[in-house]
């Protein structure tokens, strides 16, 4: 087995070293995109808005000396240039950096940049070998592409939030943006294929993501019933519609979690339960008459679950070998020796902020990983330097500021 290199050691050996992203992006799907782009090794710059940036610099708090936490959380391994690309001036350089770049990305509402001549049609013919990523709430076409995409919305629109929550209670959101990760997380998968088939054909090519699409394709198995049955599936709190015991019990102290996948592990189950008779029962014999009998299984694991603590119960069960776990908070998730040891949890220091630390890299590499090579940037921190890489003296990046183009 390869040992796991520490991330923040390792030069710039990710798969994508040697390419640049032109990062048109704000707020999460896209930015989170480009991160994964970026932790691979390729060049990311972000572009912002002048005097502003992206509408998560804002939000808060928390701040760290000033900085956003959540613009902190999603925008490492970047450069940001600040650029107001509406400007002829602007503009100019936005091209200049276009001639630049092997993948354009950006989360503008479908039509805005091809008003501006920078729609995908507008440039291929110019660049034929640029991927280019449009990020939007329902994808460029249909009868809803126009309107606005967030990632509440979304949840609630998608159906995420109609199989989420007490089976008694209302519907409820995600505790994370979940939307918005899984639309950044297809993005980055979409840019990557593209990239690959360039290699094969020397063409580039347009790629459509839509968060609406990206959360329909997370609802696999529930889909799969809803196909099935041609019924919504209910919300059931912490329970599994298809796995039976799948969830969270009540034991002398407080909750445990078990995921009881098989027949094997919940004969397992009811040895360590001291069940017996649970265990030998024919409604309970398989998964499922488990769920066919669920309302008079779940009693009888009560009454023997509320007769040790949680230490004890989920000692006695991983030594058996059923899945199990306790309900933890993020204190106790991000201090946790196994994420730390996987190198989830990195140091970092931000010329602002200071000292901080961001989450790791969870895809491991083992010949070119990935790597966090520098903290999110400060608005505008590399501005004047990509620009004189593209040309650009003094006296005209001075005028550009004095005319508030960057």
């Amino acid at each position: 087995m390869t040992d796991i290199a520490s991330p923040t050691e390792l030069s710039n050996n990710g798969p994508l070293a040697g390419l640049t992203v032109l990062d048109l992006t704000r707020v999460l799907s896209g930015p989170y995109c480009t991160m994964m782009l970026a932790d691979m090794g390729a060049r990311v710059i972000k572009v912002e808005q002048p005097g502003k940036g992206d509408d998560t610099r804002g939000w808060g708090p928390p701040f760290q000396n000033g900085e956003s936490s959540y613009f902190l959380s999603v925008n490492r391994n970047k450069e940001s240039v600040t650029l107001n690309f509406k400007h002829p001036d602007g503009r100019a350089v936005l091209d200049q950096l276009i001639t630049q770049a092997d993948v354009l990305v950006e989360n503008f509402r479908p039509g805005t940049l091809a008003r501006q001549g920078l729609g995908y049609d507008d440039l291929a013919a110019s660049y034929p070998r640029l991927v280019y990523c449009s990020i939007s709430g329902f994808g460029q076409t249909g009868p809803r592409r126009s309107e606005p995409g967030y990632d509440a919305v979304m949840q609630g629109e998608g159906g995420l939030m109609s199989i989420t929550g007490p089976a008694d209670g209302a519907p409820y959101r995600l505790g994370v943006a979940i939307a918005d990760i899984v639309t950044g997380m297809f993005a980055a998968y979409g840019v990557a294929m593209g990239l690959l088939a360039r290699e094969r054909t020397g063409r580039g090519q347009f790629i459509d993501v839509g968060m609406l699409d990206s959360v329909a394709a997370v609802l696999t198995y529930q889909a799969g019933i809803c196909f099935a049955t041609g019924q919504a599936p209910p919300r059931l709190g912490n329970q599994h519609p298809t796995i039976v015991p799948y969830e969270s019990l009540t034991a002398s102290d407080g909750s445990i979690v078990v995921a009881v996948g098989n027949d094997s592990l919940f004969q397992k189950f009811c040895g360590v339960l001291e069940a017996p008779a649970v265990a030998e029962d024919p409604r309970f014999a398989t998964n499922k008459g488990r769920v066919e009998h669920q309302d008079e299984l779940r009693p009888l694991l009560a009454k023997r679950l509320r007769t040790r603590t949680r230490a004890e119960w989920l000692a006695a069960l991983k030594e058996s070998g059923v899945p199990c776990g306790s309900v933890r908070d993020l204190a106790e998730v991000l201090s946790d020796p196994q994420l730390l040891e996987r190198m989830m949890v990195l140091p970092m220091t931000h010329p602002k902020a200071g000292p901080m630390q961001v989450l790791g890299i969870p895809v491991k590499l083992a010949d070119t990983a990935g790597s966090v090579r520098t903290p999110p940037p400060v608005l505008s921190q590399h501005t004047h330097a990509v620009l004189e890489e593209i040309g650009y003296d003094a006296a005209r990046i001075t005028a550009l500021e004095e005319a508030a183009v960057i």
